[in-house]
């Protein structure tokens, strides 16, 4: 899987989700390593993509909702 296919993924993981998920819930859905998909969820971040907040020992995260044109 090329790294804008797990973008791509990651993407569509996050926006069927109702709620923050972890790194590991990202991870195992993908069945990609933790390490790739926080990799990629820190990369997506800094596109402005998705938010993540350190919730005690976990990375959550949510996709920023883009405005409709």
């Amino acid at each position: 899987m090329s790294g804008k296919q797990i973008d791509v993924k990651i993407v569509a993981f996050l926006s069927s989700q109702d709620w923050p998920v972890t790194t590991e819930m990202v991870a195992k859905d993908l069945e990609i390593s933790w390490n790739t998909a926080q990799l990629h969820l820190y990369k997506l971040q800094a596109e402005g993509t998705v938010k993540g907040k350190r919730v005690g020992r976990q990375n959550q995260w949510v996709l920023i909702k883009q405005p409709s044109v």
